[in-house]
């Protein structure tokens, strides 16, 4: 007598979603996210109501404007020097060379005696230098980004040097009371305004 065929029972299928739906909530609810989003700028605080305060007065040579036109075309005014175009693989060093001015040059900024923390004491820095970033209404958002990575990273790698030639290592090892004297050393000063049409001058 032959033996008929055994079916093999199928796999119930009906509370599939509700595992799904649950592993999904598991798993959302366990994730860690990362809040932090944007850019890690300072603002200043707002002005006092019915206050008028006067802008403050600086000097053409403590100040240097970097303005990028609707052609994505770089400019740069370094103190008293003439504006000229540079590339964007320039900006950094004269950007460092600008805040730093370790030959006192009479065409960059001011250097001013300024009591910092220990271990630096009374040094002679540039503490009232602007730099100053400016972008055409149509400058395009990635060469926006690649500049103002220029601008800060000059400050990165001015306080990284310091930080090696003071404590024998880079900033990033430094605790925070040394990561707060090499910042004070070398404050960053950027101011960005708003957007405005510059057409192609």
């Amino acid at each position: 007598m032959a033996k008929g065929k055994r079916k093999v029972p199928g796999l119930n299928g009906s509370s599939m979603a509700d595992i799904s739906f649950i592993m999904l909530i598991f798993f959302l609810v366990t994730t860690s996210m990362d809040t932090d989003s944007g850019l890690h700028v300072r603002l200043p605080n707002p002005p006092e109501e019915n206050v008028e305060q006067d802008p403050p007065k600086v000097k053409q040579r403590n100040t240097m404007v970097v303005t990028v036109n609707m052609y994505n075309q770089i400019m740069a005014k370094v103190g008293n020097s003439e504006a000229k175009e540079v590339g964007l693989n320039e900006l950094r060093q004269l950007t460092k060379d600008f805040v730093a001015n370790r030959d006192n040059d009479p065409k960059l900024p001011e250097l001013h005696p300024v009591e910092l923390p220990a271990p630096f004491g009374v040094q002679n820095i540039t503490k009232n230098h602007v730099i100053s970033f400016v972008t055409d209404r149509a400058t395009s958002y990635d060469l926006y980004f690649q500049i103002e990575n220029e601008l800060y990273g000059a400050y990165n790698e001015l306080r990284d040097e310091l930080a090696r030639k003071t404590f024998g290592y880079g900033y990033k090892e430094c605790n925070e009371d040394q990561q707060l004297a090499v910042r004070q050393y070398y404050k960053c000063m950027i101011s960005e305004a708003e957007p405005k049409n510059y057409g192609n001058q």
